[in-house]
């Protein structure tokens, strides 16, 4: 029985790995991946590599066998269907009898367009019959931290979110609970709502980004049709740019504050905070 990680070298993906390495033996880790070059350094240390694409169902074909436990990473291809690409990894672990797949899906209280995909992926896993684990997963940190040139280029955070909140948390956060349901018992046919134990607004984000960089960093806020705009010249493709612009017309409504304490539970401890996560990037 092996645990498989699909997108392994992924930004998720290369967190649950290195996560479950102090867990469990190397051999008994799948990596799959497009790109086997990336994962070289996995490979090294004896982790099995796994050459598949999701749009090649074929290449699944015998990947899996019966008792693994699979995380399905959801895939980034906004314009590929990504419940199509989805459902040739389920099929695949349904047709080799897997113990349980895991899937990264999205806050059920969002209903913003990025998450149409998430529920027909989600529909798709409930009626294979497979044991399944869903994942809903918050906004990660670093969805503003890993970008924060043109903030301090400009002192301004840009955000149609008027003063909604965000229950964010880090990459390694989320792994972590992904790692928790791969190598725990008793998760079969759970649903965990994931997200940071704060939840903050981006005033209070310009306002630590101020703090740590003694510098004056002000929020911005704009429309969503005026940050549709902003990010396609930027260089973002206008349908993607309204999709995101879409997830802050949601986080104003507050569909992005979870409070479930789901995440703080399967790690076994407090969530990263955003302040850490800005001096890490900040450091970087």
């Amino acid at each position: 029985m092996s645990i498989v990680v699909t997108g392994a070298t992924g930004h998720l993906g290369r967190h649950v790995v290195e996560q479950l390495l102090e867990k469990v033996p190397a051999e008994r880790i799948t990596a799959v991946v497009r790109t086997p070059q990336k994962a070289a350094g996995l490979a090294a240390r004896g982790v099995r590599i796994a050459v598949a694409d999701y749009n090649d169902p074929e290449t699944f074909g015998g990947l899996f066998s019966a008792g693994d436990k699979v995380l399905l990473i959801s895939g980034n291809e906004f314009d590929k269907g990504r419940v199509r690409q989805h459902r040739t990894v389920i099929e695949a672990a349904r047709a080799a009898g897997a113990a349980l797949l895991a899937y990264t899906s999205a806050p059920g209280s969002l209903s913003a367009a990025l998450a149409d995909d998430h529920r027909g992926t989600e529909e798709a896993l409930l009626a294979s019959g497979v044991p399944y684990v869903l994942l809903r997963n918050g906004w990660y940190h670093e969805n503003y931290t890993e970008n924060l040139a043109p903030v301090l280029e400009h002192g301004a955070v840009v955000a149609a979110a008027g003063e909604g909140r965000v229950s964010s948390a880090s990459r390694a956060d989320y792994a972590a609970a992904a790692v928790a349901v791969l190598t725990g018992e008793g998760h079969e046919n759970r649903t965990y709502e994931l997200g940071g134990d704060e939840a903050w607004s981006f005033a209070e984000y310009a306002a630590e980004l101020s703090r740590q960089t003694g510098r004056e960093i002000t929020y911005n806020a704009v429309t969503p049709e005026a940050l549709t705009g902003i990010l396609a010249g930027a260089g973002l493709p206008e349908p993607l740019a309204a999709v995101l612009a879409g997830v802050d017309a949601c986080i104003e409504k507050g569909e992005l504050v979870v409070s479930t304490g789901d995440l703080s539970r399967l790690i076994g401890r407090p969530t990263t905070p955003i302040s850490q996560a800005v001096t890490a990037a900040l450091k970087g």
